[in-house]
């Protein structure tokens, strides 16, 4: 076995071209209209909320409320995407997922009260659900052990740039508008569907007959069981800094008396640039020195500095404020590497139900998160709430990481018992 933590070559151009491969970007322009969506509501939700009647505090109340719909979609879907990804394959849940969010998209540009944003906010998160755990296992099931972090690396890059693309089309089109294109650039991408083929790996467990998508055999193990929980906390800080901190930025800048009115959207395209750069170095770290743990480590030291200079950040100008936000996107950059790390440590008679479930149970925290936030905010205020928070993720996220295995030079082609 290689030595883990050695240093990596940087990949040569005949590498980089074969990661090129149908798999890899079809997960990656699926990523891409899945963050577009995802991201979507944070940047229209003053718009929306006030075309449909709300004003004031209600305005915030009401937005935690869709958000948290949105998330408990995505939790139900995790989990249903999952199994059906490790019993049905891959591809056929990559683009089941797609068509679910594309047609709750066109759903939510015709909403006209709150109970129907509800509705299909939770809809969308379902769809949303099943896209990314797919694409990634896809990917590091058809690639090799050495450059496999880098395909991850493409998806979550490319992925995140849908962030600005949704910023920008809210922007220039009404928020209802912004949500048609959406669904149209989901369906669009359904027609790649026949150039993309199922994984070597899947098949080859297929006519083993074994178990497959148990997710209740996530919980009746010990060690099964605190492998899947690390997994998912330590992405803790990332959901708290997007869901709490650049979510509801608007509300953050007006009490730290920021100069000028700060806009929501600008905050989370300023955000989810970062995280461009981000996923992409700490994607190529992790190749780089051959290890996960250590790049996750110093990506997590980074985002509890920069979240403890965003509650500094008092009197400065709107410009300032978003420059922040795309620090503290770098910082949460770590978001291709917290699912590489989940998928690669179960079975491939799981890896799709622990890859389905991982991101999206770490986004459904975003409901506890912002439950935290709003109950302390009442005792405390807006920011000492969020601090208090925010320090319980990061604590508990090193806790997680600390005692998960490094899965570098792990080998993939094998089953959980």
């Amino acid at each position: 076995m290689e030595k883990i933590g050695a240093l990596q070559t940087s990949p040569s151009p005949a590498t980089l071209r074969g990661l090129l491969t149908i798999p890899v970007i079809v997960a990656s322009l699926g990523y891409f209209v899945d963050i577009y969506d995802l991201i979507l509501f944070s940047i229209v939700r003053v718009s929306s909320l006030k075309a449909v009647g709300l004003q004031g505090q209600s305005l915030l109340d009401q937005g935690v409320f869709l958000l948290n719909m949105q998330m408990g979609g995505m939790l139900l879907g995790g989990i249903l995407w999952g199994v059906l990804g490790d019993k049905k394959g891959r591809v056929k849940i990559l683009f089941g997922s797609i068509f679910i969010y594309s047609v709750a998209n066109f759903a939510n540009g015709f909403v006209t009260s709150i109970g129907a944003y509800a509705l299909w906010r939770f809809v969308a998160g379902i769809g949303l659900a099943g896209e990314l755990g797919a694409g990634v296992t896809l990917v590091l099931e058809n690639l090799p052990k050495s450059s496999r972090g880098y395909g991850t690396m493409i998806v979550a890059t490319i992925g995140v740039t849908g962030a600005i693309l949704a910023n920008f089309v809210a922007k220039n089109f009404d928020w209802r508008a912004a949500y048609f294109i959406g669904g149209g650039l989901g369906l669009a991408l359904l027609i790649t569907r026949i150039s993309v083929f199922e994984s070597g790996m899947y098949r080859q467990m297929e006519d083993k007959g074994v178990s497959r998508g148990n997710f209740f055999s996530l919980f009746t193990d010990r060690s099964r069981f605190y492998r899947y929980m690390q997994s998912i906390l330590i992405g803790l800080p990332i959901w708290y800094a997007v869901g709490i901190l650049v979510t509801f930025s608007p509300e953050f800048a007006r009490v730290l008396g920021v100069s000028g009115p700060v806009s929501a959207g600008e905050a989370v395209m300023f955000c989810y640039l970062g995280l461009v750069f981000g996923d992409f170095s700490s994607g190529f770290l992790s190749q780089y020195f051959g290890s996960r743990k250590k790049v996750v480590l110093l990506f997590q030291v980074l985002t509890a500095l920069t979240v403890s200079v965003y509650f500094l950040l008092r009197g400065v100008s709107p410009a300032l404020f978003y420059a922040h936000c795309l620090v503290i996107g770098f910082a949460v950059g770590y978001w291709a590497i917290f699912i590489t790390i989940g998928a690669e440590q179960f079975g491939t008679n799981l890896r799709a139900t622990v890859a389905s479930t991982v991101p999206n149970f770490i986004r459904g925290m975003v409901i506890p998160i912002t439950f935290s936030f709003k109950y302390l905010k009442g005792y405390f205020g807006i920011m000492q709430s969020a601090a208090i928070v925010g320090v319980v993720c990061l604590v508990i996220s090193f806790y997680a990481l600390y005692h998960l295995e490094e899965t570098f030079h792990k080998d993939l082609d094998f089953l959980e018992e």
